[in-house]
């Protein structure tokens, strides 16, 4: 499928400023599938397959405005959306470890702590989700000591019930934890995980560190899992912090790279993504190829990731700007990406809100970033067309 390499990027945020690229290349990858595998699961992964033919470029989905909505929130993490169409939002507070309650009018409301978390280094309260099938159900992504840890609980009016564990074992360190959480079209829960500063964790099937897992909504192994009893979904991977399904129910991870290169995957199950052993576009047939990658990673540092109309909108934190990635019907890059959101620092999060405006959230006081005043925010974009 065609691949991005981007150079020297940068654009304003009133216009859809183009960026520098090369030639497209075809790196052997896997079609595009979406989140059922085949059926016959088994101890070996398989291996990655033939690209598809490219669709016809859609035009990409643009943001045309731009507004702050809320401010002051210390190191945020993680927006999820409360459901039923209120237009309120959950946010995690990374180094705190509590969740708060925020709407458009700016309105911050504690709605309380998650126990036992630990804000050392790049873990504590981390990714959050609503189970659609259940919508009290909320997800809570987490670093409790040496593990990181899914739980579950119930909200309601702005109160959390008890948590239970949902899965664990998750390794953590004090970088690379990962932290993602998505419900599928499937039902299904899938977890982004680092390898928590021990690459080899990434190709051992035995660890969960440096993986895409999926799961049931009680914390089960699916049956129709690539790997037999196991929840590893996709492997190989450095540290992956943004997760979207496209209209397809495809999935798409954002992943930070090393000093090489920054990377979107089209994730196909079971299929190896290379980290250690590769960045960026390799064309080693062992590994699958990103679809688009950022050289040098000064770029990107890609984090929370969001999926509208047939385009990608990354969260860079390093690189400091939103990054809108155009794709093909058939999942290849439809051109090369473009800035936004330029003017705000770090970029840690991007969500679709029920109004179909896209919230993004900035994390210039998570020890990395350069805190000005009204720091951190929400910020709220308008889509067109």
């Amino acid at each position: 499928m065609s691949t991005w390499r981007v150079i020297a990027l940068v654009a304003a945020l009133a216009a859809a400023g183009s960026c520098s690229s090369s030639s497209p290349s075809s790196p052997s990858s896997p079609a595009p599938s979406s989140p059922a595998p085949s059926p016959a699961a088994s101890s070996t992964p398989p291996e990655p397959s033939s690209p598809p033919s490219l669709g016809a470029p859609p035009g990409p989905v643009t943001p045309s405005a731009v507004e702050e909505i809320v401010t002051g929130l210390a190191a945020p993490w993680s927006i999820a959306f409360v459901p039923g169409g209120s237009g309120e939002a959950l946010v995690t507070l990374r180094d705190e470890g509590t969740i708060v309650l925020v709407d458009d009018t700016g309105a911050v409301t504690p709605v309380g702590p998650v126990p036992g978390v630990d804000g050392t280094g790049e873990g504590g309260l981390l990714g959050l989700a609503f189970d659609p099938a259940s919508p009290s159900d909320l997800y809570v992504y987490a670093t409790m000591g040496s593990q990181n840890v899914v739980q579950r609980t119930v909200y309601s009016a702005g109160s959390l019930g008890p948590f239970s564990v949902v899965l664990d074992g998750i390794p953590a360190g004090t970088r690379h934890d990962g932290g993602r959480l998505a419900f599928g079209p499937d039902g299904m829960l899938y977890i982004s995980t680092g390898e928590s500063g021990n690459p080899d964790d990434a190709q051992d099937l035995d660890s969960l560190g440096g993986k895409i897992l999926r799961i049931t909504p009680g914390g089960d192994v699916p049956a129709d899992n690539p790997i037999d009893g196991s929840p590893i979904w996709s492997y190989g991977h450095r540290n992956v912090e943004g997760l979207a399904f496209d209209d397809a129910g495809r999935l798409w991870a954002s992943e930070f790279g090393d000093r090489e290169a920054d990377e979107v995957n089209l994730i196909s199950p079971g299929h190896n993504y290379g980290w250690p052993f590769v960045e960026g576009i390799a064309g080693d047939p062992d590994y699958v190829d990103p679809v688009v990658e950022w050289r040098p990673t000064s770029e990107s540092s890609p984090s929370g990731l969001a999926y509208v109309r047939d385009t990608l909108f990354v969260a860079a934190l390093r690189g400091e700007r939103l990054w809108q990635v155009p794709l093909t019907a058939d999942g290849a890059a439809a051109g090369a990406p473009a800035a936004f959101v330029t003017d705000y620092g770090r970029l840690r999060d991007a969500v679709v809100a029920p109004d179909g405006t896209l919230w993004v959230l900035t994390n210039n006081t998570d020890s990395r970033g350069d805190p000005r005043s009204g720091d951190d925010r929400i910020l709220r974009l308008t889509l067109a067309p």
